[in-house]
C-alpha cells in the first residue's frame, strides 16, 4: 500500500498571516510618517495607471498564470461538476449577492455612521457609502486566481482542478469582468469610465495571462517539462509572495492616513464583505458541492475560488476608476485586511468537516463521526 507523502508548508508560508500583517504595518507607518513617498510613488503613471502597483501585480499574478497548463482546461469536460459550481457561483451569484448585502449594511444599516461626500477621480461628487459599496461591487465580480492556490493547497485540495479553475476563471474574467461591473457600478449610480474597466483587465489580467501562457511554452520547448516544474517554478514560487507583500506595503502607503483616521468606517465595511465571504462559501461548500456529489478535495477549492477575492485585480480597478483616496479603493484595501484570517478559518472549517463528504481522501481525526464507528479518510495514495 503505497503512502503519499504529506507536504508541508515551509516557514515563511506558514508564518504567511504575520508577513501579511507586518507589510500592511509596514505599509501604514510608511504612509504616516513619510506620505510623500506614497505620493511621488504614485505620480509615477501612465493613463491612470500606477507603474508601481502595476509592477507588482504582474509579479504577484505571472508566477500563477505560468503555472496553467491551457490544454488542461480542454479537459474540464471530464469534471464538469465542479468547473460549473465555480462558474455559477462565481458569475451568477456572487456579483449579485455582494451588491445586495452591500447594500443592506453600507446603504442602508450603517449608512448614519458614514457620513459625507467625495470628488472622484471624473470630477463627480458622490455620497461616501455608495463609494465603499463600489469597492465591494469590484470585490464581488472578481474571483480569486493567485491565492486560491494556497487556500487549496492548506485545505489538502485537488491541486490540478485548482489550477483548471483558475484558468477558467482567467478567462472567464476577460469576458464579465467589465459588463459586469458596468451593470453593478450603474445600479449604485457611480460613474462608469468603460475605457478605464477595459484597460484595466487588459493590464492585470490579460498581459501576466499572455505572459504566462507564452513564456511556459517556449521554457517547456527549449529545456524540457522536468525543468521547468522542478528548477524554473521552483525559484519563482517566492516571487508571488514576495510581490504580494510588496503590493500591500504601496497600498497601505497609500491609505495609511485614512485607515488611522477612520478605524471604525473599516469595521462597518469589513462586516458585509465578511458575512459575503461566509455566505459564498457555505453556498458552494456545504449546500451544492454535497448536492451534485462532489468528493471533498473537488468540492474545497470549488468552493474557496469563489470565496476569496481577486483583490489585487479590485484594488487596481478602483483606483483608476475612482482614484488613489476613494472610497471605493479604501474598500477594496479592507478586502486584503480579511481575505487571509477568513480564508484560513475556512480552510480550518473545511478540514474538519471532510467527512461529510462521501468520496473524501483525507487521514485526518475530523473525518471520524462524533459517536460512532466510521473508517477515517484515505489518502489518495492509498486508494
Amino acid at each position: 500500500m503505497a503512502v503519499k507523502e504529506e507536504k508541508r508548508l515551509s516557514g515563511f508560508e506558514k508564518y504567511l498571516t504575520f508577513y501579511v500583517l507586518l507589510s500592511i504595518a509596514a505599509g501604514i507607518l510608511l504612509g504616516k510618517t513619510a506620505p510623500q513617498v506614497a505620493e511621488r510613488l504614485d505620480s509615477f503613471s501612465i493613463y491612470q495607471v500606477s507603474i508601481p502597483i502595476a509592477i507588482c501585480l504582474f509579479f504577484l499574478m505571472y508566477p500563477i498564470m505560468v503555472k496553467i497548463d491551457f490544454s488542461e482546461v480542454l479537459k474540464a469536460a471530464k469534471t464538469p461538476k465542479p468547473v460549473a459550481l465555480t462558474l455559477f457561483i462565481n458569475w451568477a451569484i456572487k456579483p449579485f449577492t455582494m451588491y445586495l448585502i452591500a447594500y443592506f449594511f453600507l446603504g442602508y444599516l450603517f449608512k448614519g455612521f458614514l457620513p459625507g461626500t467625495e470628488i472622484i477621480k471624473t470630477g463627480q461628487e458622490v455620497e461616501l457609502w455608495r463609494s465603499y459599496i463600489s469597492g465591494a461591487i469590484l470585490l464581488g465580480i472578481a474571483p480569486c486566481t493567485a491565492m486560491v492556490l494556497m487556500w487549496s493547497y492548506l485545505a489538502k485540495g485537488n491541486d490540478g482542478l485548482t489550477l483548471v479553475l483558475v484558468a477558467i476563471n482567467s478567462l472567464t474574467m476577460l469576458v464579465l469582468y467589465a459588463p459586469l461591473g458596468g451593470l453593478l457600478l450603474g445600479i449604485n449610480a457611480m460613474p462608469i469610465p468603460w475605457k478605464t474597466i477595459l484597460f484595466s483587465v487588459a493590464i492585470y489580467v490579460a498581459l501576466p495571462l499572455i505572459a504566462g501562457y507564452f513564456s511556459r511554452k517556449w521554457i517547456i520547448k527549449a529545456k524540457g517539462l522536468e525543468w521547468f516544474n522542478k528548477k524554473f517554478l521552483h525559484h519563482l514560487t517566492p516571487v508571488s509572495i514576495i510581490a504580494l507583500l510588496a503590493t500591500l506595503v504601496l497600498l497601505f502607503s497609500f491609505k495609511g492616513e485614512v485607515i488611522i483616521k477612520n478605524p471604525l468606517t473599516i469595521l462597518w465595511i469589513a462586516i458585509p464583505l465578511f458575512i459575503q465571504t461566509t455566505f459564498i462559501f457555505s453556498l458552494g461548500y456545504f449546500v451544492l458541492a454535497r448536492l451534485l456529489k462532489l468528493s471533498y478535495q473537488d468540492a474545497a477549492p470549488s468552493a474557496m475560488i469563489g470565496a476569496s477575492n481577486h483583490f489585487e485585480v479590485a484594488i487596481a480597478t478602483a483606483t483608476m476608476l475612482f482614484g488613489l483616496s476613494s472610497g471605493a479603493a479604501l474598500a477594496t484595501v479592507v478586502g486584503v485586511l480579511i481575505e487571509v484570517p477568513v480564508m484560513l478559518m475556512l480552510v480550518s472549517i473545511s478540514k474538519r468537516t471532510c467527512h461529510l463528504f462521501e468520496k473524501c481522501h483525507l487521514n485526518l481525526p475530523q473525518c471520524k463521526s462524533k459517536g460512532r464507528e466510521r473508517k477515517p479518510c484515505l489518502t489518495s495514495g492509498e486508494i
